[in-house]
């Protein structure tokens, strides 16, 4: 591990303006789960490390009926399983996030942390891509909101620029029910082959809006539209649901590696989908 200098700023402003001043060359660190093991194994030599773990602006569980849920960028895995709140009216997300790691490593890996890497196959994208969450991102200068089905570019890649750091993920109040279903080697303490997100709102017997998201299958978690279309304004009869499914593993584009092959992950985004489908009826 190379040398670096170490902050720890008290306050928001504190932490943009060491950003802003080591202009692109310091790593946010919170819980360290995985900036710590990549710089470890030279992957990543910041040159300098600013840990936001004692500033409270990035802290917090709220909810509004109005605004709906507010997450701090600090909030922990253990956090999400916790939260009488999240249990409550965001069920999904305490399931997802009881999926991840272990809880030693739940203690301490945060939402923050957990998206802003961007890897693929993060767990807790899907089910909030399918909840229309958007990132509150803040620099120096300016704060600005991005619905998180846009917040990532490609692996290890998102919309944040230079000197920006994510504050909150804001969720609307719930609609309808959400499942998230992961494939993985094991039931805990893996990385998602296949990880898909269904939430269905129904009215009057027919599926008024839907929203697919697959995660580990393409270069970003992604949104299934032309398969959310074929389901609203719809009844979900088991043709439909077929074809949704079917439509969400043609629309995918994963890779072969030692987890699983191409031709197996479309497989199984199309049992997925359509098991989180009718796990919403």
């Amino acid at each position: 591990m190379n040398s670096f200098d170490h902050f720890t700023p008290a306050t928001l402003s504190e932490a943009l303006s060491l950003l802003a001043e080591r202009n692109g060359g310091a790593a946010i660190i919170a819980g360290g789960t995985d900036l710590l093991l990549r710089m470890k194994n030279g992957f990543a030599k910041p040159r300098a490390v600013v840990n936001i773990k004692r500033i409270p602006d990035l802290r917090g569980i709220s909810f509004d009926s109005t605004s709906g849920l507010r997450l701090g960028a600090l909030t922990t895995l253990r956090d999400l399983t916790r939260s009488p709140q999240i249990l409550d009216l965001y069920p999904v997300l305490a399931l997802a996030a009881g999926l991840m790691a272990s809880e030693q490593i739940r203690n301490l890996a945060t939402l923050g942390g957990n998206l802003c890497n961007a890897s693929p196959s993060a767990d807790l994208a899907p089910p909030l891509i399918a909840l229309e969450a958007v990132a509150c991102l803040v620099s120096l200068s300016s704060e600005r909101q991005i619905p998180l089905a846009d917040f990532f570019t490609g692996p290890g890649k998102s919309v944040m620029q230079r000197g920006e750091l994510l504050k909150e993920i804001i969720v609307p109040p719930p609609q309808g029910k959400t499942v998230y279903l992961k494939h993985s080697p094991r039931a805990f303490m893996d990385i998602a082959i296949v990880g898909a997100a269904v939430r269905i709102d129904k009215q009057g017997g027919k599926c008024r809006q839907a929203r697919i998201t697959l995660g580990a299958v393409a270069p970003t978690p992604l949104r299934v539209r032309s398969g959310e279309e074929i389901l609203e304004g719809q009844a979900l009869t088991d043709e439909r649901i077929r074809q949704a499914a079917k439509i969400s593993a043609e629309s995918c584009s994963p890779i072969s590696d030692v987890r699983g092959a191409a031709w197996y992950r479309k497989r199984m985004v199309e049992v997925l989908v359509r098991r989180g489908i009718e796990a919403t009826l």
